[in-house]
């Protein structure tokens, strides 16, 4: 045996250990990623379909008809759209600085309090406007909560990701929004089973909230114990030493205007197509076709854990064969998706409506899955958080806070299903040119986008090896 060999034998065992030990971390931090994640997208889908089911009765009940209320229902769901981007340019700011774990504590924390308190709110019948405008007060900060929460928890696992598969990894967050869901459809799906309808309406829909103040503590401890990524805090370190680099959302978007438009146009039909399958699909089948609620909901209770079983796997998909492929198939199989999925809500079929959402949902997720490894390689580490909080977040106030909104406006207006499909088709166009401008970076190196970032903005190079 030659010394090289014998160094080989003797090293490779060390070299399986540190592989492994890196992978037992990183499948830790997805966890603690995870986790949080559908503590806070539970409390945020419950209002959702709660709005669609719920709130036009408890808090618009003067609405001259039950579509209205739906309506205007939405109207307070909008309002967290609209505070995202206001949480995402704060968190942004924070996060770039501070770090991603500390935003994640104090966001699980606000949306937790903000979820809890909807539960206790007295009716229009009780406290008159007061309560349509607590809710909507509520309603605001949980939506302020989750504008930081994403940019957050996704960008803690893709920049500790190889570089080979960080669109699988980093998919595993994406894939915790469906379980979020799918608790909130559960807990409701139970208390629909297990009261009356006077009594769902009157105070079984307020345990699903109640239920949070449990699940945010559990939360909370985990994300407690997350590490920050190295590249953070070796660029944090190069930043604190160089007063001069700048960083968080201003910069961003005076450095990376291009990079902000991208990400925009990448979330635009993604973000209306889900809250058209996941919200408005309950308005239609409710209000045109006064489809059973426990059915509704069990239907869409399959359709989110096939979502969660899908994600992950496109997410290997991206790193196999490339974020623009995928992405593209994602977009137009979407604009094809209300065509024939309305016509199958319409013949009332339990099965064909599963099918029907499901098949939506497998559409969603092949632009939601790559989305997270796209952004963070569309932003160097000074300013990542902030670029991809304000592509994602500010892009929902006219994408997923409109849509049901829009989608109930046609319905009522035409009464037909087709100029909502037409609009889901228009948003979908939009989506693919941005994907046509992608440059592919799959297995890029998220060390090589900072270093590129410095040699084009004349900035010192990262201090390669701070840990602390």
């Amino acid at each position: 045996m030659t010394g090289d060999q014998r160094v080989r034998t003797h090293h490779a065992p060390h070299a399986d250990a540190a592989e492994h030990s890196a992978k037992s971390g990183l499948k830790r931090i997805v966890a603690a990623s995870m986790i949080g994640t559908v503590v806070e997208w539970y409390e945020f889908f419950l209002y959702a379909t709660a709005a669609s089911l719920v709130f036009g009765a408890v808090f618009f009940p003067n609405a001259a008809t039950p579509l209205d209320g739906i309506i205007a229902a939405f109207v307070t769901y909008a309002v967290g759209f609209i505070a995202r981007p206001i949480g995402g340019i704060v968190f942004g700011q924070i996060g770039d600085r501070f770090g991603r774990k500390h935003t994640l504590q104090v966001t699980i924390i606000l949306i937790g309090v903000a979820t809890f308190l909807i539960g206790c709110l007295p009716g229009f019948g009780t406290i008159g406007y007061w309560a349509p405008a607590l809710l909507v007060g509520l309603r605001f900060i949980q939506g302020f909560a989750i504008g930081g929460e994403w940019g957050g928890a996704v960008l803690l696992v893709a920049e500790q990701s190889p570089n080979r598969s960080r669109a699988f990894w980093s998919s595993w967050p994406q894939a915790a929004v469906p379980v979020g869901n799918l608790l909130a459809t559960l807990v409701l799906l139970a208390m629909s089973w297990l009261l009356p309808a006077d009594q769902f309406l009157a105070w079984g829909w307020r345990v699903a909230f109640w239920l949070s103040a449990l699940i945010v503590a559990v939360g909370y401890y985990i994300r407690k114990h997350v590490t920050e990524a190295p590249i953070f805090l070796e660029t944090r370190a190069k930043v604190e030493a160089e007063k001069a680099v700048s960083y968080g959302v201003f910069e961003v978007v005076r450095r990376y205007p291009k990079g902000v438009l991208k990400a925009m146009g990448l979330r635009f039909a993604e973000n209306i197509l889900y809250y058209i399958i996941v919200s408005f699909s309950i308005v239609y089948l409710v209000t045109v076709h006064q489809y059973d609620t426990s059915q509704l909901l069990l239907a869409l209770l399959i359709a989110h854990a096939a979502h969660f079983v899908v994600i992950p796997p496109v997410g290997r998909l991206c790193d196999r064969i490339g974020r623009k492929p995928v992405y593209f198939a994602g977009a137009v199989l979407g604009a094809t998706w209300a065509f024939f999925a309305f016509p199958m809500f319409d013949t009332l079929n339990p099965v064909l409506i599963v099918l029907a959402v499901t098949i939506g949902l497998c559409f969603h997720a092949l632009m939601y899955a790559g989305q997270p490894a796209i952004m963070a390689e569309l932003f160097p580490t000074r300013m990542r958080y902030s670029g991809v909080s304000l592509g994602y977040q500010v892009t929902s106030i006219v994408a997923g806070s409109l849509a049901p909104i829009i989608a109930a406006a046609l319905l009522q207006r035409y009464d037909s299903w087709l100029p909502v499909a037409l609009y889901v088709a228009g948003a979908c166009a939009v989506t693919l040119v941005a994907v046509i401008t992608l440059r592919e970076t799959k297995g890029a190196s998220l060390r090589a986008v900072d270093e590129a970032d410095a040699v084009r903005f004349a900035l010192p190079t990262p201090a390669a090896g701070v840990r602390s």
